[in-house]
């Protein structure tokens, strides 16, 4: 049975991009569609960003029609702020908006945004209510487990946001306080899952890293779809993986030194296009290291990629990678 949020089918087991600060933006969106993402979200985007008009806030409101389905992501500390931002972020277009309550960084967190909503399920409650009632799109939320191991509350979050009208609840297998470190336990949202009241999409989150992995905890978990997010830095081909796997219980040939340059370039096209050649240029330089990871004797060459201010020594240094690497890799 295919799932659906809202009138947006996503297909029998989709994969989801997750919205990544500084990572996910429409150059790495498309190079993620192109390898089978089913559904992408922007970088999360700062309600008092959106309402004071600040620049950097509104052009991650940009959104390209390849990327559909979208959906815009905000986080904010305050009910009205959102509902305002909501309505902004509305008529940029997406297909559906989302709220993040699940982001654990200090800026965020301790500032009354993302996760630290956990720690006020009435206030979160009422925030949510205020962003459904203030869009005409299907609404979603991204959270955790709990503030912290005494505090996993997510079983009574998931209850009460689709009572208030969430369409779909992604949840990240930890607490605020674990951060991005230990094991993701992926048992609660199993549990959610198998909640008779629950009657939307539950989407598992957290390290999902192979193909192995997303097929074992499909079946173990029984969530209705995953999302992936630090995985695919670097290596978008991670969702067309795991659909191989999932389709014919076999593993698809790892990328060849020709493709990942191929698609090193069109991120970098894409950057260059969005940004500018500048700033897509010095943007690009975080990505390089990830998409050559595992590549033997790399060091000179990813120094040469992130020192380089022209394309066209961009593409002369790859030019080399190809030389060199291509046959023995192939």
């Amino acid at each position: 049975m295919a799932v659906q949020i809202g009138n947006i089918d996503l297909g029998d087991f989709p994969l989801l991009l997750a919205p990544m600060e500084d990572v996910s933006d429409p150059p790495f969106r498309y190079v993620c569609k192109q390898n089978g993402a089913d559904m992408m979200y922007t970088e999360f985007i700062s309600s008092e960003g959106l309402i004071r008009d600040a620049a950097k806030s509104r052009q991650k409101l940009d959104i390209f029609e390849y990327e559909r389905p979208i959906g815009i992501q905000i986080f904010g500390s305050d009910i009205d702020h959102m509902r305002e931002a909501t309505e902004i972020a509305t008529q940029a277009g997406p297909d559906l908006m989302d709220i993040n309550y699940g982001c654990p960084v200090k800026q965020v967190a301790c500032r009354g945004a993302g996760a630290s909503l956990l720690q006020d399920i009435d206030k979160m409650v009422a925030m949510t209510k205020a962003v459904v009632n203030a869009t005409h799109l299907p609404v979603t939320v991204k959270t955790r487990l709990g503030w912290d191991d005494n505090t996993k509350n997510v079983y009574e979050v998931a209850e009460r946001l689709q009572d208030v009208g969430i369409k779909a609840l992604t949840i990240h297998g930890r607490t605020r306080a674990q951060m991005y470190k230990g094991v993701a336990d992926w048992s609660l949202i199993h549990s959610i899952k198998k909640n008779p009241r629950i009657k939307i999409p539950i989407f598992g989150n957290g390290d999902i890293d192979s193909p192995e992995k997303a097929a074992e905890w499909r079946m173990q978990y029984e969530v209705d779809g995953m999302m992936i997010g630090r995985a695919a830095i670097g290596y978008p081909w991670i969702f067309r993986e795991i659909k191989h796997y999932f389709a014919t219980g076999e593993h698809l040939d790892k990328p060849t030194i020709v493709e990942r340059i191929e698609v090193c370039k069109t991120h970098l096209q894409k950057s260059m296009e969005w940004k500018g050649p500048r700033t897509g240029i010095f943007e690009m330089r975080r990505h390089y290291s990830n998409y050559f990871k595992g590549v033997p004797d790399f060091k000179e060459h990813r120094m040469k990629l992130v020192t380089a201010a022209t394309v066209e020594e961009i593409m002369d240094i790859l030019a080399e990678v190809d030389k060199k690497y291509a046959f023995e890799m192939a």
